[in-house]
């Protein structure tokens, strides 16, 4: 008598990886060696991707301010240094979307800080 191996788990689990491997380009798709390592990379990068995407996001955030900033005559550091003195209670994702899209707004807070 063959011995049993669980054969429904072990496919479950293939076609699980398999499934996520859809859309990859040539044997990552279907070979099951193949797929298994492409998407377990897969998964790496996402995971420290998602890491950073907060720093890409906090660095353009940054951009977007300091140009705003130096529409009015001052630079990021001198900005943000005013907006902690008194004490403005805005991060720098509202902050940046004013300065890309309520300049009036925006300008009314550098007033308001100089």
């Amino acid at each position: 008598m063959p011995r049993a191996k669980n054969r429904v788990a072990s496919r479950a689990r293939r076609k699980r990886i398999l499934k996520q491997a859809k859309g990859f380009f040539g044997r990552r798709k279907n070979v099951w060696t193949v797929a298994k390592n492409a998407v377990e990379k897969a998964m790496v990068y996402a995971y420290r991707d998602r890491k950073q995407k907060k720093r890409n996001f906090r660095a353009l955030w940054i951009m977007r301010i300091n140009a705003g900033a130096r529409l009015h005559g001052m630079s990021y550091s001198q900005f943000m240094g005013k907006i902690k003195a008194n004490n403005i209670e805005l991060n720098r994702k509202v902050l940046a979307d004013l300065a890309m899209n309520h300049q009036e707004a925006f300008a009314a807070i550098v007033k308001k800080i100089k």
